[in-house]
């Protein structure tokens, strides 16, 4: 066959292809109607986030109650109480470290999976806690789970779901996140704090339970040259009716074209450092926010201002008001674009669930595995930084400092959006690193 005219590689910059890609339409009916399964993977993925989500904001109801606590080896003071909320952040980041390893080494899934194990030990010291360092032990397993699941299952749900649906797909992570805070904080309002550890092992199991069902990536498969179940995993996503030869082709012919080692001198590359620069000052201001520490502390901040409900039913009022707004821009993201939602949205809608499948599409294939685990250790590192610091500053300037910094850091955000941040929506992974590969925006539109 005849070069391209404009001298790329790859099948994306056929100038005119043997075979024809299918239309939007198409791509459409088959990603909703005919690839039912890529749903049940996702869920079946996502419930590591729900996990996180709880656990992320158990300290909420559980350090006023120990504050109060009769028993001398549980009673909290301020200093411990920051550590207890904090700690679980330096957990976050271990686990994005491993990440950077696991992601390439196990697979998406595995990994996934493996987080269990750390998960589950977390729950278990703190539910039959009696001193701090079982607290402060717990609450660290839990976040090197959640650092973990944070850096594989975006990765793991964009790399099997098609571009027709990956924005709704891409929000269910942040999704089923809230959906756990807004769970413990529910269930706060019921249960004693060590019954709301034990009732945190139960969506654990069942993740386990259901991604030993569930294929691998087949982008990871293949980059393992693992072909025919890469194959296999596709067509069991896509369903039985559904005609992938075109969409493995693409795979394929991606990951053949970056199956070698990442070298420094091509880390170099501006198309490869790009988008690896955007997703980590996308996470790095995503943190700035202040959303953890204001999530950590929920219940103690509500504590300290003159609101008319007890803070227990506050705290479950802003869960409740979260999972609804990242409802919505699961539902809005593949028809407003990612970046409409990051300018006109609050945390909820936009910085929340955005960035993390923005991260997850923009990074490169040959570097996506480290790059995730990276995003997520220089997350977690800024949210142990706020959160350790967050009820020392308000204890010795008030409330108003720190939430005039976050609003602040809003403002950077918008003019980052507009300089920094392409728009993704409706483009399959190929199309979006050809983006950075050449600069032709032509493949963005």
């Amino acid at each position: 066959m005849q070069e391209p005219l404009l001298g790329a590689e790859g099948r994306d910059y056929d100038t005119f292809p043997e075979k024809p890609p299918p239309s939007p339409g198409e791509r459409t009916r088959v990603g909703v109607l005919q690839n039912k399964r890529v749903f049940l993977a996702t869920f079946a993925a996502v419930l590591g986030n729900f996990s996180f989500g709880y656990a992320l904001v158990y300290t909420s109801p559980v350090i006023p109650a120990l504050e109060q606590s009769l028993d001398p080896d549980l009673n909290l003071t301020k200093t411990q109480a920051s550590w207890f909320g904090s700690v679980f952040t330096l957990g976050a980041a271990a686990g994005g470290l491993s990440a950077m390893v696991l992601n390439d080494l196990l697979g998406r899934k595995l990994s996934i999976m493996f987080s269990a194990v750390p998960s589950a030990a977390g729950y278990a010291l703190m539910a039959g806690a009696h001193g701090l360092w079982m607290l402060l032990l717990g609450r660290m397993l839990t976040g090197f789970a959640g650092g973990l699941t944070a850096a594989c299952i975006p990765v793991y749900v964009s790399e099997i779901a098609p571009p027709s649906v990956r924005g709704a797909l891409g929000a269910t992570p942040q999704l089923m996140a809230v959906f756990g805070s807004l769970s413990l904080y529910a269930l706060g309002l019921l249960l004693p704090w060590r019954w709301l550890a034990v009732a945190g092992e139960g969506p654990v199991l069942v993740m386990v339970l259901l991604l030993s069902c569930m294929p691998n990536s087949p982008r990871f498969l293949l980059s393992k040259g693992r072909d025919t179940e890469a194959l296999q995993a596709l067509a069991w996503l896509r369903g039985a009716d559904a005609d992938t030869r075109w969409e493995f082709e693409q795979i394929q012919d991606t990951v053949q074209r970056q199956s070698s080692p990442l070298s420094w001198a091509e880390a170099r590359d501006p198309h490869m450092y790009r988008p690896i620069v955007i997703a980590l000052l996308m996470r790095f201001l995503q943190q700035l926010t202040g959303i953890t520490p204001i999530l950590v502390y929920l219940q103690s901040i509500f504590d300290s201002t003159a609101v008319l409900l007890p803070p227990k039913d506050d705290a479950a009022i802003v869960g409740a008001v979260r999972l609804l707004s990242v409802l919505i821009a699961a539902l809005t993201m593949d028809l407003a674009g990612r970046k409409v939602l990051l300018f006109v949205s609050g945390y909820a809608m936009g910085w929340g669930p955005i960035t993390w499948l923005l991260m997850s599409e923009i990074l490169p294939l040959r570097a996506r595995g480290v790059a995730s685990g990276l995003c997520v250790l220089v997350s977690w590192l800024t949210a142990f930084a706020l959160t350790k610091s967050f009820l020392l500053v308000t204890n010795a300037f008030g409330l108003q400092a720190p939430f005039f910094f976050f609003a602040a850091v809003c403002l950077v955000n918008l003019a980052f959006t507009g300089c920094c941040v392409p728009e993704t929506k409706g483009r399959s992974l190929e199309q979006i690193e050809s983006f950075f590969r050449t600069g032709r925006r032509s493949f963005l539109r």
